[in-house]
């Protein structure tokens, strides 16, 4: 079996060309990244695609509007509230997903959530790297991430900006794209995380004291589970542990 991810395009909620990659056979299992991240960087660069697909899965993995590969439009017309949510959509029906697996991180959880209110159904689902707060106050994170876009030249080490503007630097984040996918998308109802009643993996780091607590997400869904894993938000999906929980989880 290939090592390497075959990768497609196919249309999103407008036309906007998103790219999604496929490893391995067996069950599938979507995976959707974290704000300013992409496929390569969160699931293939460190092994948890691999571990997945080793214990049977099919791991198909999208780079999100202005992410990775998929396209990066400056028309703010092509940003309507919850514009990623759409283009997941898009390609779950483009794929033909009925029955699948949803595993999500970061803003990838928050995505996985919203595309749960809308009535997909996954047999399992995994949020990493997302607190209760993540989904319900989202704003303050993203003026943060807004802020830091005006920055985005001017930010100096030790400045509370400065390694989340590296990091979108290394990922070669489009920073204006960004801005408008940002503004596209909002807080999650309290009531939406409702339809979480499916069994639900919460993994998260140790020291990641970024989104908001664990526990209370946690606590708030019916059916979850959570593991804890080593590491900080950044630190911690890159670390054989965290692909080796979600692994273990889906082929429980």
């Amino acid at each position: 079996m290939t090592n390497e991810a075959t990768l497609h395009h196919f249309p999103g909620h407008d036309g906007a060309r998103i790219a999604v990659h496929r490893l391995g056979a067996g069950r599938p299992v979507l995976f959707i990244h974290g704000l300013a991240s992409n496929v390569r960087t969160n699931w293939l660069r460190y092994g948890t695609a691999r571990r997945v697909v080793d214990a049977g899965f099919e791991a198909i993995m999208v780079d999100l509007r202005v992410h990775g590969q998929s396209d990066a439009p400056h028309d703010p017309a092509a940003y309507p509230p919850d514009v990623a949510v759409l283009d997941l959509e898009a390609v779950i029906g483009a794929l033909d997903l009925s029955a699948f697996d949803l595993v999500g991180y970061s803003l990838g959880s928050r995505l996985s959530a919203m595309l749960v209110a809308r009535g997909h159904r996954p047999r399992r689902l995994v949020l990493g790297g997302m607190g209760l707060r993540g989904f319900v106050d989202w704003r303050p994170r993203r003026q943060f991430y807004l802020d830091a876009i005006e920055r985005f030249d001017i930010s100096r080490p030790g400045e509370p900006d400065f390694l989340a503007i590296q990091f979108m630097k290394t990922t070669k984040i489009d920073p204006i794209a960004l801005k408008y996918l940002l503004l596209s998308l909002d807080d999650i109802p309290r009531e939406d995380l409702d339809a979480l009643t499916m069994e639900t993996l919460v993994l998260y780091g140790e020291k990641d004291d970024d989104p908001g607590s664990a526990d209370a997400l946690a606590a708030a869904l019916p059916r979850a589970t959570r593991i804890t894993v080593p590491g900080t938000h950044m630190s911690c999906i890159t670390l054989p542990e965290f692909g080796a929980a979600i692994a273990d989880y889906l082929a429980a």
